[in-house]
């Protein structure tokens, strides 16, 4: 036994190391390439885009913010200057008043010299500050007009207090030539005002222009940031995220690349495909372990359920070949009814073996449930009488047809209505209740009963083969298996819930197949 022991042992053990070996060398060529194919491409960061779309997001802000400031500034230097020609043009109509006075009333024309000496400061100030601005050549034609204006008023100054100067062809002259520049003066200057005005109320409008176009490249920049944000980053997480689900699902397909750069998320990439070929490493590990430890518990149920018959048998044969002599006909007839007894038990253990095993030949068709559960009823029947049991049946009007075998699932309803029956070795009430699920498609079949019901630490291994929690000789432990395996064959499903004390409840899920015209 230790030898034999041994040789599993190690058999086992070269197994799993072979398919782990095999899946290891796949899977790491796998990733060994696609990680290459992921790398190998030219790197441009995503924070290297980001930076330089913010850098130039920035450009465009300051020339925005440059050409503000460049036509606020143009705007100030505009307004000072009609600030300063409005000086000027007060100046000169003050000029002109006391110019009316002189000639008029005779008064003094020193207040003239005064506001011609204060329009010559202004007129400085205008050329020494705003003179690139409103041209040299409008401020030194004012400039001529106002020194030709400055000395015929000199002139006056000198002349006027001599006798018959007034009324000298000379005066009339000089008079007229001074009401002139005078004229000329109020109008260039007043002329310069307006156009100046014009200047600001145009270079406003241009600035409105200019802000608005820039707004708009602005706006349209910042679109395009948000529209590679959303591109380049939020799809690519959408597409990790994608492939999580996939991974979780058990679709393991690799993430490959799709774009011409490496990024961040290329090395985000080669972590999950890593992530991912380890989880299928492991899960073909665990997938080939979980066989290895069904066969163990396949071959270890085949030899209990195959020991206690044979035992018998040999015993027996051994008691019938030592004392033949002695037995009387009645104790050879009991002895041989038992060894036919232990062998068709053993008979029975291996059928059961080879349905839960093999693929039997179904013939499909349409099949009504409520008939067949009738049906199923009908072969319990005696089973039901002598365990004191009362059915109930809850089988809704009118619920369409299945596809399927007739004698394969008459055989799975009717081993849930016996197990539903060996519960109850007291009588109680077995429930049969048919409905039809709209929204999947399906028929669900629930058959409950009241019995002991099944402790939860052993309610997940109820459809392992093998298993029973029925006495030695009683059951197989191959019936709730081969149900099984009989309702996945039709495309549905079985689930079972129990409370100890309260009962079992097994659910049978089978596809609605509509019948074709």
């Amino acid at each position: 036994m230790g030898k034999n022991g041994a040789k599993r042992t190690s058999l086992t053990d070269i197994l799993q190391d072979g398919l782990s070996r095999e899946a290891g060398h796949g899977s790491a060529a796998e990733e060994a390439t696609i990680k290459q194919s992921l790398l190998e491409r030219p790197r441009f960061s995503i924070k290297a885009r980001l930076t330089l779309m913010f850098f130039v997001f920035f450009l465009i802000s300051a020339v925005v913010s440059v050409a503000a400031m460049f036509m606020l500034s143009m705007i100030n230097d505009r307004v000072r200057f009609v600030s300063l020609a409005d000086k000027f043009a007060n100046e000169i109509q003050s000029v002109r008043r006391s110019e009316k006075n002189y000639f008029l009333y005779g008064s003094d024309l020193t207040e003239v010299r005064q506001h011609l000496d204060s329009a010559y400061v202004i007129l400085d100030q205008a050329a020494l500050e705003l003179g690139h601005v409103v041209g040299r050549a409008e401020i030194s034609s004012l400039r001529d007009y106002l020194t030709s204006y400055q000395r015929l008023v000199d002139t006056f100054l000198v002349l006027g207090g001599g006798a018959g100067f007034k009324e000298s062809a000379e005066f009339q002259q000089k008079a007229q030539s001074l009401r002139g520049y005078g004229s000329k003066l109020l109008e260039l200057s007043l002329d310069i005002s307006r156009k100046e005005r014009l200047l600001i109320s145009n270079t406003i409008g241009k600035a409105k222009q200019v802000q608005i176009a820039l707004l708009v490249v602005l706006l349209a920049f910042s679109v395009f940031i948000a529209s590679y944000i959303s591109r380049h980053i939020i799809s690519r997480l959408g597409r990790l995220m994608e492939a999580t689900q996939h991974f979780a699902s058990g679709n393991f397909l690799p993430i490959t690349p799709r774009r011409k750069y490496k990024d961040e998320f290329s090395h985000l990439a080669i972590a999950l495909n890593h992530m991912m070929f380890e989880l299928d490493r492991r899960q073909n590990i665990l997938v080939e372990t979980h066989k290895l430890r069904a066969i163990g518990n396949l071959t270890a149920g085949i030899a209990h359920e195959l020991n206690n018959p044979l035992n018998n048998i040999i015993l027996t044969s051994e008691m019938m070949k030592d004392g033949y002599q002695d037995w009387t006909d009645e104790e050879i007839r009991d002895m041989i009814n038992d060894l036919v007894t232990q062998g068709q038990r053993a008979q029975q253990v291996v059928k059961n073996l080879l349905d839960f095993a093999r693929e039997s030949e179904t013939t499909m068709e349409y099949l009504y449930i409520d008939k067949l559960i009738d049906e199923t009823i009908r072969l319990s029947r005696n089973q039901i009488k002598i365990s004191k049991i009362e059915i109930r049946e809850e089988i809704a009007d009118n619920l369409p047809p299945i596809y399927g075998d007739r004698k394969l699932l008459i055989q799975v309803f009717l081993n849930l209505l016996l197990n539903a029956i060996d519960a109850m070795p007291n009588g109680g009430v077995v429930t049969v209740r048919v409905e039809e699920e709209k929204k999947t498609g399906f028929l669900s079949i629930h058959i409950s009963d009241t019995g002991v019901g099944i402790p939860s630490h052993i309610l997940s291994s109820i459809f392992t083969p093998f298993f029973t929690t029925k006495p030695t000789g009683r059951g197989t432990g191959l019936g709730l298996a081969v149900s099984k395996g009989i309702i996945e064959k039709h495309g549905g499903s079985i689930e079972v819930e129990s409370r100890v004390g309260e009962g079992t409840t097994f659910t049978v899920h089978l596809p609605i197949v509509p019948i074709p015209a």
